[in-house]
């Protein structure tokens, strides 16, 4: 218990020299902005691996891979692969498995870009409730990871024509993951609104897009469509952020949120109790010199 008490006040006197410190620029925006511009790419090939079309799918998932991550049965299965009878469907089960391939990569480059972005804000802005949140993106990057290797056992079953027992858990990391980057984008929103008032607008159009979340998790088939608007807002906010911030580091050498620390406190001197000063001290010598005379 002491041991806990210790490490919890180291962690405190570091959270107050930090929150002390002098305004530096933060060099993860570099990091931020070299994983934003990986995302941007990568996201860009990666949409195109997946397959474009589904067997008769809701109109309201969008997309075929979508469909695929919140499939709870076999008939939703058949919805995005199509029957044996289908030409297509070697084609998209093809497809779908190099996207999901490929996502084992995208999930790093995302995480790392979020996380990266986040601690810069923090180190801007020295707050705690963003160093917290630097979690979010790793925890949403384990639930993304998680959701892949179920989706790889479901795919298998489906093509050997059988039942996977893993569909009954591909709910759970699915939502969790779009839970967490909708608070991503929320924290990322709140350190917007922290930098000062040009930011304000970026913020809530960072902010608006995640009340669509919830809608899409309890109903995925009439507004599955909106979670790419609804993360992809923060990642467009986040990366004018790193693009700002690393532009005010490289060429003027300044960070984001321009401010003085904060003063230390300060520290008063003991008080001293001084001696009465008596009438015979003050005035003894001039007693005594007219004694004298």
């Amino acid at each position: 218990m002491m041991r806990a008490a210790s490490d919890g006040t180291r962690l405190q006197q570091w959270f107050e020299a930090q929150r002390l410190r002098a305004p530096a620029p933060a060099r993860a925006w570099y990091a931020a902005l070299a994983f934003g511009i990986a995302v941007l790419l990568f996201g860009i090939k990666l949409a195109q691996t997946f397959p474009a079309t589904g067997a008769g799918f809701a109109d309201g998932y969008g997309s075929p891979v979508l469909a695929f991550e919140f499939a709870r049965g076999q008939a939703d299965l058949l919805a995005v692969f199509g029957p044996e009878s289908d030409p297509l469907q070697v084609a998209r089960l093809a497809a779908m498995r190099a996207g999901n391939e490929g996502d084992c990569l995208f999930l790093l480059f995302y995480a790392g870009f979020l996380a990266c972005g986040i601690y810069a804000l923090w180190r801007e802005l020295r707050s705690r409730v963003l160093f917290a949140a630097i979690a979010l993106p790793l925890a949403a990057a384990l639930c993304d990871a998680w959701e892949n290797a179920l989706l790889f056992e479901i795919q298998s079953a489906f093509t050997l024509g059988d039942y996977s027992p893993s569909m009954a858990s591909l709910p759970g990391p699915a939502g969790a993951k779009f839970v967490l980057l909708g608070l991503a984008n929320l924290v990322i929103a709140y350190g917007m609104t922290e930098l000062g008032p040009r930011w304000q607008l970026p913020a809530s159009l960072v902010m608006a897009p995640t009340i669509t979340i919830p809608m899409a998790l309890v109903s995925p088939p009439a507004f599955g469509w909106t979670l790419p608007a609804a993360v992809g807002a923060g990642w467009i906010g986040l990366f004018a952020l790193a693009a700002t911030g690393s532009w005010r580091a490289l060429a003027h050498g300044r960070p984001l949120a321009d401010f003085e620390p904060a003063p230390p406190p300060r520290r008063t001197a003991p008080h001293r109790e001084l001696a009465p000063i008596t009438s015979a001290s003050r005035f003894g010598r001039k007693r005594l010199r007219h004694d004298h005379l």
